[in-house]
């Protein structure tokens, strides 16, 4: 599969792109030369190679839910500049 300069135009015209005959040239080639190196993984033997997500084990990381204490409302509203009877008031945001 290689990629064409009509490609390249048609791409930067879609992304309203304004490209110089330079530009064109040059990114047809990169892109060419990115595929061509795609291609490569192609020829590699992967029947013993299990299908994964992520590279390294992944591990939950969240802790047991225990139940203890709370923290007093007073003492969490305590430094708050404004609230109402035991929430904090914000401005209204729309």
């Amino acid at each position: 599969m290689t990629i064409s300069l009509k490609d390249v135009e048609h791409v930067a015209m879609l992304a309203r792109l304004k490209l110089s005959d330079e530009e064109k040239e040059m990114y047809t080639k990169q892109l060419n030369d990115i595929l061509k190196y795609a291609e490569q993984l192609q020829e590699l033997d992967t029947e013993k190679v299990k299908p994964t997500a992520h590279v390294l084990p992944i591990k939950n990381v969240f802790r047991e839910d225990k139940v203890h204490q709370h923290l007093d409302p007073e003492k969490a509203l305590a430094n708050a500049p404004e609230r109402e009877e035991n929430f904090f008031k914000v401005p209204k945001i729309i």
